[in-house]
């Protein structure tokens, strides 16, 4: 599998190493799974390109880079994040030069039949060339908001992990580029990826969800802030969508679409983030019993609690207090 890894200046920098690493302990351990396998021929012939003659990662580190060559015909072309967390700083950077001709390259290369992947912020520049449009996406989970504003025609499901689709594949947050480089090391050699996430005691992840912080999405939108804070304080009553919108002086209407727009879900489905999230503290922390738990966020007993941290955590209750065991 040709591979081509698009370095950018301002690389994050852990993005881009668990890349590399984890593709250099593949050749490595293919090569001793079979000796008679010349090194010339590991499963995956790794390129660093960049569009500029010199690239730094975030922090400060030289990364070593070849031009961008007719003759490059890569199979896949990985995009590793830019180090840009907010939209103040993510912004200014999706107009930068070289990132424009990365945009353009990507599409390039698009064309001649190479898939594309790109994991975190990363799929902010994918994004930017619209081949996602139309298509599902995962991104990183604390800029979803923006996502979702800056790219409309694309389908954005923060909570999943990793997406793939037909012109690629796009992965979540920071340590998503490790998922998305096993993933990859999977399509050559389920074998082979197995192999390498024992060894780097890592596997890949189905979901962000356990991941995600409600208030920080909140904080992208003051109606929807204030809302958080009046369902925070509601977590016992339940959720009212009527009650909600009068506290918040705004209309159900108004509430439900600021809601979609911002944050993708409904507010019952926000208020159901944060009885989770709530649920999970306590679950770690207050030695509460889960009926008590299950009360303090507003049900009448555990199991319909128990339910709800199984389709949104995609784990149960023992799992999750043994966490801190």
């Amino acid at each position: 599998m040709r591979i081509v890894v698009l370095a950018l200046n301002g690389a994050f920098d852990i993005g881009l190493s668990a890349v590399l690493d984890a593709f250099s302990v593949a050749n490595n351990l293919a090569s001793r799974q079979d000796a008679a396998t010349p090194a010339h021929k590991a499963p995956f012939d790794l390129t660093i390109v960049g569009v500029t003659r010199k690239v730094r990662s975030s922090g400060g580190l030289i990364v070593p880079v070849a031009p961008v060559t007719p003759d490059l015909k890569p199979d896949w072309v990985v995009v590793p994040a830019l180090r840009a967390p907010t939209p103040e700083l993510l912004v200014p950077a999706l107009a930068r030069p070289d990132v424009r001709r990365a945009v353009e390259q990507l599409r390039q290369w698009n064309q001649d039949g190479a898939r594309i992947a790109a994991s975190c912020i990363g799929t902010f520049i994918l994004a930017e060339t619209k081949l996602l449009d139309g298509r599902e996406s995962t991104t990183s989970w604390f800029l979803s908001p923006l996502f979702r504003q800056r790219y409309p025609k694309i389908l954005l499901d923060e909570s999943r992990m990793l997406l793939p689709t037909d012109i690629g594949a796009t992965a979540g947050a920071a340590m998503g580029h490790l998922d998305l480089a096993l993933w990859l090391i999977r399509q050559a050699s389920p074998e082979l990826a197995s192999v390498v996430s024992r060894y780097l005691l890592a596997d890949i992840r189905s979901s962000q969800a356990p991941y995600i912080i409600p208030n920080h999405l909140a904080q992208a939108d003051p109606l929807i802030l204030r809302f958080e804070r009046w369902a925070r304080e509601h977590l016992r009553q339940g959720f009212s969508l009527d009650k909600a919108a009068n506290a918040l002086a705004t209309s159900p209407r108004s509430l439900q679409r600021r809601c979609q727009a911002v944050l993708g879900r409904s507010p019952l489905a926000y208020f159901q983030d944060l009885r989770v999230e709530r649920a999970q503290s306590l679950l770690h922390g207050s030695g509460l019993a889960l009926d008590a738990i299950a009360a303090e966020v507003g049900y009448v007993d555990g199991a319909t609690l128990r339910t709800l941290l199984r389709e949104r955590l995609g784990r149960g209750v023992r799992e999750l207090r043994a966490d801190l065991r």
